[in-house]
């Protein structure tokens, strides 16, 4: 074909042809289709060829003469064709017509937009309009006063219901102490009104062999328990003098062992201190699954003495026995746990003792009050001093401090029996930038030192200058802890932490300075790094915690609901 494509000149009988048909197009000419095609619908438009060929946005390159024999006169891709179906679109024409009707639909958007805008000049409401306006305000108003109302009183009575299920499980936990205590002092009655008896020694003497053993009369020096020893066959009456009355002036007092040891430190311990001849025992009370429960002796019943600190030696008397007093016995002396022995002192901590009885006794005995000596004032000023001092410091970072000092010494300890020397104490001081007067270090280290090795507990010398929570406070913690180690491990896995830690009543999140996941994982993340073991936290490292968490909270009650809320005790 001869077109002039792009500047390139057609010949002159192309010329010709192209002009003679703008002629025709530009008179209206119309092609007969009829002779390809079948009539034309009634509603199909007639097509203008004329006005195609006028087009001033056709490019000149697209331009196809029509012929008669091929009645699709455009390529297969080409909009435009002579047939009655839909014509094919090329990429460029579906944007280009998607881009129209996204416009359009713009503008007939901001047009009904405008048609709903409100005149200003409409006339003003009736009075029956304004009567009805103020009934739907009035009763709109009522509707959210009372609302309100139903609200509040829903939080006083979830307040208030919440408030007695506490009350109701103190009063269930108090119950079930006192059913423990119970159950032990009857226990301690029965084994000591029997064993005054049985095991007297005159219950093997002066007993004629034939009698003795009448139903084994072969055994001779048999053994005890093949004999038989009636005691109602008796014939020798104990000198024992011991009856219920006599038992029953007594001093009862609950204790725990100073252990770093989670399963020795979460026993339960309650101890009866005798007046008629100054004997104490301690009892363990053990409960077995849900339903079985023990009383077993821990530490039979004696006369003890102390083992440490400046009454070394002396007979325990009824003003040793007070909240925070601590009972010393020597470990080789008594059926212990091997992991008890140890050490070679064991250190019971009073942690409660009958007031009622207390008083009683204080009244009724004569001559049982000790004078502190001015060598106990002298020791309590020194700890005064250098806690005062460190107390500033450890104010703002007292977690930190309490928990990296308990790793720092767990990490050194490699025999594992606790002692350090004075140089390596006066090291981590210095680690943890806990600086304490030199003067002030030796009085202290005289004191802790009293056997003259040069060899201090840890435990003992973190307690001397940093001190320590009260008991009131520390039985919540143990509470807490045995509610987590509910097998008595001594070690309770990190998941089992982050599963039973709950932040929703903690004071940031309720006032919305912190979310509940962000109070969560900064709890975990202190938590972890106090932690020898990243999977596992034993109950030193636990208590380390919550010991430098109370060194900045002042309130005692303020302390028991941060555990309260936090695991649900």
């Amino acid at each position: 074909m001869d077109l002039e494509v792009k500047g390139v000149a057609a010949s002159p009988r192309g010329q010709a042809e192209l002009s003679s048909r703008g002629k025709k197009l530009s008179q209206g000419w119309k092609p007969n289709i009829q002779a390809t095609h079948g009539v034309r619908p009634a509603e199909v438009p007639c097509l203008d060829l004329g006005k195609l060929g006028s087009s001033d946005e056709e490019d000149g390159d697209s331009y196809i003469p029509y012929n008669k024999r091929f009645p699709r006169i455009g390529p297969p891709d080409s909009s435009s064709t002579v047939s009655w179906g839909t014509p094919l679109q090329t990429p460029y024409a579906q944007h280009h017509q998607t881009q129209q009707m996204g416009n359009h639909c713009q503008k007939k958007m901001e047009l009904s937009l405008e048609q709903k805008t409100i005149p200003e000049n409409l006339p003003s409401p009736t009075d029956k309009y304004k009567l009805k306006y103020q009934q739907y305000e009035a009763e709109m108003k009522e509707g959210y006063k009372q609302y309100s109302q139903r609200t509040a009183e829903k939080k006083k009575n979830n307040a208030q219901f919440q408030e007695s299920s506490r009350k109701t499980a103190h009063k269930e936990e108090d119950v079930a102490a006192q059913r423990r205590k119970q159950t032990v002092v009857e226990q301690v009655m029965v084994d000591q009104l029997s064993r005054a008896v049985i095991s007297d020694p005159e219950q093997s003497t002066n007993i004629g062999t034939c009698q003795r053993d009448r139903t084994f009369a072969g055994l001779g020096t048999a053994p005890l328990r093949f004999r038989k020893r009636t005691l109602h066959e008796t014939k020798i009456r104990t000198r024992s003098a011991l009856t219920e009355n006599v038992l029953s002036n007594k001093l009862r007092f609950d204790g725990r062992i100073m252990s770093r040891n989670g399963r020795d430190a979460c026993r339960e311990l309650i101890g009866f201190f005798f007046m008629y001849d100054r004997s104490l025992t301690v009892y363990e009370y053990r409960q077995f699954g849900k339903n079985r429960t023990n009383a077993l002796p821990f530490i039979q019943k004696g006369v003890y003495s102390h083992q440490h600190g400046q009454r070394k030696g002396q007979q325990y008397d009824l003003s040793d026995f007070y909240v925070g007093a601590n009972l010393t016995f020597l470990s080789c002396n008594l059926s212990l746990p091997e992991s008890i022995k140890q050490s070679p002192i064991l250190t019971l901590r009073v942690t409660n003792i009958d007031e009622a009885a207390m008083n009683i006794l204080k009244t009724t005995s004569v001559g049982i009050k000790q004078d502190i000596t001015q060598q106990e004032t002298d020791e309590s000023r020194v700890f005064r001093v250098v806690q005062g001092i460190l107390k500033e410091k450890l104010s703002k970072r007292g977690v930190r401090v309490v928990t990296g000092l308990g790793k720092y010494f767990r990490e050194l300890d490699q025999k594992r029996d606790g002692a350090f020397s004075k140089a390596v104490f006066k090291q981590a001081l210095t680690v943890f930038h806990l600086e304490v007067p030199e003067r002030d270090f030796e009085s202290l280290w005289l004191i802790l030192d009293d056997s003259c090795n040069d060899k201090v507990d840890y435990g003992e010398f973190t307690r001397a200058i940093i001190g320590e929570m009260n008991e009131y406070r520390k039985a919540f913690v143990r509470k807490a802890y045995m509610k987590l180690d509910f097998n008595k491990t001594g070690s309770v896995p990190m998941v089992d932490i982050r599963k039973c830690y709950c932040a929703k009543k903690h004071s940031q999140v309720l006032s919305g300075d912190a979310t509940e996941e962000e109070i969560k994982s900064s709890f975990l993340e202190t938590l972890e790094d106090a932690c020898s073991n990243s999977s596992e936290v034993s109950y030193c490292e636990f208590e380390d915690y919550y010991e430098g968490l109370s060194i900045g909270i002042m309130d005692d009650e303020d302390f028991v609901n941060i555990l309260r809320n936090a695991w649900g005790i």
